[in-house]
């Protein structure tokens, strides 16, 4: 099985290849990145050029020879939704599956974020899943300030630890907490347990998501 990652940032590259290795023993990984994505989604004054040309990179993982592409930044996870419907492979997101344990759950959904360029997206599906399961939920964002800088700066401990203070001082009268982006999962590690509880990352349902489809297809194609 051959999937394709396009990432946004470096950051993301090792775990999630890891991961998915770790779920799908046979799968064979090769990644795509472009870091000037985010820069300019956080402009918010290029997002058609980001578009055509993540489309772009989708195609290329098709003729490559991937059978399933993940896109590992919510930023770009419309974008995602778009490549699905034009390719005849699968194209996944990895924050819908934590979307949808969100929603299922339901109350006060609070999302957090390390870009404001992600609020908006993760806002939008968390409003369509609860549409589509008439769901009740209250969705309100924060923006971690400075963690991601951080991260780009090499200092995982300290984007760590901005995001744990932010939960602290705003998760707590959140039923659900989101961690929007894939590179915020590490800072879930070592939270008081009432808080642990309330926190939901992507990289690993949405990677269990990928294995359980493409289990399903392959059964049925069998």
């Amino acid at each position: 099985m051959k999937i394709a990652v396009i990432h946004t940032t470096p950051a993301t590259i090792a775990s999630l290849g890891d991961l998915i290795r770790s779920e799908i023993p046979n799968a064979e990984v090769f990644n795509l990145l472009d870091d000037s994505i985010l820069p300019d989604m956080n402009g918010g004054y290029r997002v058609d050029w980001v578009r055509e040309r993540w489309l772009e990179y989708a195609q290329i993982a098709r003729k490559n020879g991937a059978q399933a592409i993940l896109s590992a930044c919510s930023t770009v996870g419309e974008f995602a939704q778009e490549a699905n419907e034009m390719l005849d492979i699968p194209v996944y997101r990895i924050d819908e599956a934590m979307a949808c344990e969100a929603v299922r759950r339901g109350g006060v959904i609070c999302v957090f974020a390390t870009l404001a360029s992600t609020l908006e997206p993760t806002a939008r599906l968390l409003k369509r899943l609860s549409q589509k399961q008439t769901q009740f939920c209250e969705i309100r964002t924060v923006l971690v300030e400075g963690a991601y800088d951080a991260l780009m700066q090499g200092d995982r401990a300290l984007h760590d630890e901005k995001i744990r203070r932010a939960l602290a001082e705003q998760g707590a009268q959140a039923n659900v907490i989101v961690l929007a982006q894939a590179s915020m999962a590490s800072a879930a590690d070592g939270l008081p347990d009432e808080i642990c509880a309330q926190v939901l990352t992507s990289p690993r349902l949405g990677i269990e998501k990928l294995r359980d489809d493409l289990a399903a297809l392959d059964g049925e194609k069998r």
